[in-house]
């Protein structure tokens, strides 16, 4: 086997992205699927932190740089310190692994260290390249940015967890400081991001993009300000204000999923049937549920109080399971192999980003094949993603671990069928 060399080349690290990001997602996956069948409390602690360790920070630091340095160009991507990036996240897992299997807390704090500085990099360079003005006109910019500073954010919450618990009798580190918040904060820039690529790619291309440009910036100041607001209720455990938030809030989701539902019915009929729109309709789809599973965490919360293990009665637990991994199997996945499928095969044509500042983003740039083999994908993980749910209702371990099983292998397969892909793109 030849030893790897980068050549430094912007494709060859939107390779190793690829491959990376979905090795993390389904090893998080197949373990949480044997922690289901086995019992086993290692792996089913171990597989979260795996995904929020690995793709959390990988997604954000690589791909959330491409969407905002397509918009920018004076943010220059250098390949070479993106593939540091890689490496330090290797070693974060490592890391992570390490401390949650020998329950050394101080090592998850380190990693949590680790990655503030790592993400601190991203950050500077934004706020020394472009002005406040020039981040607030850009729609989408507000919310790629914001993902950074929350993913900041979010692993400091990761480095006063590992101190908490190894200091459990200190009381200088908040209450709030739970794994469960932790989860919360990194899911939490993964969705932003989101938001701000389907008003990239979808609304601000159509007809109406005046009308769309102005929902979307007050939708980003509902949606992060609603649910930073919504994290403060939960913390002065006020049970009215959060019911009251999580409707808004859901509300606006399915405003959200409806208007993108007729936008890809226009997209489909005039031009022509994109896997990854698809990717994202059913990663909205995914959202709602998330919200629904959510509102009934919130009814059965009542007089629990937050950081509680567990977080509700036994026998209601399956909703909270249901609620983070349709969240995370759902939503987020779901929406980030679908700005793949757009993202890779743009910089695998020209070696660059100027495919995703262009029109032909949304062009046929994927061979029929592929297309083809990406709805069979789809398909596969919407059964394994709902059989998942189901799992969770019926308490049912050896479906649980099944359908999880299967799951890692669908989001797996993104790779192969991507690259097969790239080596046409790049011919």
């Amino acid at each position: 086997m030849k030893p790897f060399r980068f050549d430094g080349e912007l494709s060859t690290l939107a390779t190793l992205f690829l491959s990376f990001s979905v090795t993390v997602i389904a090893a998080a996956s197949f373990l949480g699927a044997a922690g289901a069948v086995t019992g086993n409390p290692l792996l089913l602690k171990l597989h979260p932190y795996l995904f929020f360790t690995g793709f959390g920070n990988l997604a954000i630091l690589i791909l959330n740089r491409y969407l905002t340095a397509a918009i920018y160009p004076e943010l220059k991507i250098d390949p070479s310190k993106q593939l540091r990036y890689i490496y330090v996240l290797l070693v974060s897992l490592v890391m992570i692994t390490v401390s949650i299997t020998f329950d050394w807390p101080l090592l998850k704090a380190m990693t949590g260290l680790l990655l503030m500085i790592v993400v601190s990099g991203p950050l500077h360079e934004i706020f020394t390249t472009l002005s406040i003005p020039k981040i607030w006109k850009e729609v989408s910019v507000r919310y790629y940015i914001f993902d950074v500073l929350f993913l900041l954010v979010a692993n400091l919450g990761l480095f006063t967890l590992g101190l908490k618990e190894a200091f459990p009798d200190q009381r200088i580190i908040p209450f709030f400081v739970t794994q469960s918040s932790y989860f919360l904060g990194s899911s939490f820039p993964l969705s932003i991001s989101v938001m701000g690529f389907l008003y990239t790619y979808a609304w601000s291309r159509s007809s109406r993009g005046v009308l769309a440009k102005r929902l979307f910036s007050l939708w980003f100041y509902v949606f992060v300000g609603g649910v930073l607001f919504f994290l403060i209720v939960i913390l002065l455990e006020n049970y009215l204000s959060m019911m009251m938030i999580s409707h808004y809030l859901l509300f606006g989701v399915m405003a959200l999923f409806c208007s993108f539902t007729l936008y890809l019915y226009n997209f489909f009929k005039d031009k022509f049937h994109h896997p990854a729109l698809a990717f994202l309709l059913s990663g909205l789809a995914l959202l709602f549920a998330t919200s629904a599973y959510g509102i009934m965490n919130i009814y059965f919360l009542k007089g629990t109080h937050f950081g509680t293990v567990p977080p509700l009665r036994p026998d209601r637990m399956w909703i909270y399971h249901s609620h983070t991994h349709a969240a995370l199997l759902g939503w987020i996945t779901f929406s980030f192999i679908g700005m793949i499928y757009i993202v890779f095969p743009s910089i695998m044509r020209s070696n660059s980003l100027e495919t995703l500042r262009s029109e032909l983003a949304l062009s046929a740039l994927l061979d029929v094949r592929v297309m083809n083999r990406a709805f069979k994908q789809l398909t596969m993980l919407l059964l394994s993603t709902t059989a998942i749910l189901l799992a969770f209702f019926l308490e049912n371990n050896l479906l649980l671990g099944v359908s999880g099983s299967l799951y890692g292998c669908s989001v797996y397969y993104l790779s192969v069928n991507l690259r097969k892909s790239g080596n046409t793109l790049s011919q």
